[in-house]
């Protein structure tokens, strides 16, 4: 079997998807006594150790004001926190959210059994946790009537959807009975059949006011419940056992609300959208309909023996009066070129010069004209012509003259 090879990065990328992955190593208690104790910046600084390891610890500036007591070297402590990996260094350390003397440590060994119990048993796997209903018509809320996270729940749930069904199921939430009254709930709201989804919380407190979601009876309930379970337990940084089985775990009560149905604004914007999208797909079939109509229309019209006589017809009268435009048009050109060889004509033509006072002379016979001296003889018959007649005439004499000066 042929191994892929790694860089330095890539395994240390592993390492700490691993660790944070795990559901265990997000929220741990650990025993140990403090040492090296010191402050950088607004951290506290700590290691952790028994007498066979030690755990390095950081307790950064968003979480300071959750530690209650005095912390000293040489201070046995049950702390809570995260295992966060440094890739870079290949290291890992502990984000502490909260610190208790180990006087309270039978608590915390009980809950660390349990939840160790617990997945053993695979009911923190996910392939074991429901899916949440996508628009859930009716939700039931598991939680103390008067406190401020039922009141934050029901807000949140009616101004992401006004139409739901809210059912308050009133429990006590700490104190010895609290535990089987959470049990009895949810099996009350499980034979039911209008329920579609659970919300199981309570606010912030102690550990021990938590300590009732941390019951083995609860775990089991939540488990076998046939309606997905939304576990809001606490605060953010607060886990129970109750976290870990449900189907989904919510930071705050406010968070579980907002995870349990989307916001009618989602499905309102959604709804814009198809129609807008239905709209412009039904115009484009129209438009393809109508195309394939005009089509259709041109085909039956092109095939339509009184259309076609009708549109022979028109294309004849438009043939007949391109024709008697070219007819007029090609008369008017003659004409016009008839009119100005006329004009040219008459502005050659001899009478013109007749009008002004000179003569045409002709021989005898009217055939030839008498333009010089040398053409007529003493006794000769010539014509004289007039502009209004003409006269027969006998040449007496016959006068020539030298030409001289270019005449």
């Amino acid at each position: 079997m042929l191994l892929k090879t790694l860089t330095v990065k890539q395994v240390n990328d592993y390492l700490k998807n691993i660790v944070t992955g795990d559901i265990i190593l997000k929220h741990v208690m650990v025993k140990g006594e403090i040492s090296n104790l010191y402050f950088r910046g607004q951290a506290l600084y700590f290691t952790l150790a028994d007498e066979y390891s030690f755990l390095k610890c950081v307790v950064f500036e968003d979480y300071i004001d959750n530690i209650n007591v005095e912390v000293k070297n040489g201070m046995s402590v049950i702390v809570t926190g995260r295992v966060y990996v440094y890739e870079k260094s290949s290291s890992f350390q502990l984000h502490v959210f909260n610190i208790e003397v180990e006087g309270l440590g039978s608590l915390f060994l009980s809950f660390e059994r349990l939840k160790q119990k617990l997945k053993s048993e695979g009911l923190f796997e996910l392939d074991k946790k429901k899916n949440l209903p996508k628009n859930p018509k009716k939700v039931a809320v598991i939680t103390s009537p008067s406190g401020a996270a039922v009141h934050d729940i029901i807000n949140i749930l009616r101004r992401r959807k006004p139409s739901i069904d809210i059912m308050v199921v009133p429990i006590l939430v700490q104190g010895t009975k609290a535990s089987s009254e959470i049990v009895e709930a949810i099996i009350k709201v499980n034979k039911r059949s209008d329920v579609d989804l659970i919300i199981l919380g309570r606010g912030g407190g102690s550990f021990e006011d938590l300590y009732p979601f941390n019951e083995e009876i609860v775990a089991r309930a939540i488990y076998n419940s046939r309606i997905p379970v939304i576990s809001a337990v606490g605060h953010e940084t607060d886990f129970t056992i109750a976290d870990f089985v449900a189907d989904l775990r919510a930071p705050t009560p406010s968070a579980a609300a907002e995870l349990a149905v989307t916001d009618v604004n989602f499905y309102n914007e959604k709804i814009k959208n198809y129609k807008r999208s239905l709209y412009r797909y039904i115009l484009s079939i129209i438009d393809k309909k109508r195309y394939r109509l005009n089509n259709l229309k041109k085909l039956v019209i092109g095939k339509n023996p009184i259309i076609k006589n009708r549109q022979m017809k028109e294309r004849l009268n438009t043939l007949n009066r391109i024709m008697e435009d070219s007819i007029y048009k090609i008369l008017k050109d003659k004409k016009s070129k008839y009119i100005s060889l006329v004009e040219k004509l008459n502005a050659l033509s001899p009478l013109n010069v007749l009008k002004r006072g000179y003569t045409m002379t002709m021989d005898k016979d009217k055939i030839n004209l008498v333009t010089k001296a040398n053409d007529i003889s003493s006794d000769d018959k010539i014509y004289l012509l007039f502009e209004d007649g003409e006269a027969l005439c006998t040449v007496n004499e016959v006068m020539r003259y030298e030409r001289k000066y270019g005449l």
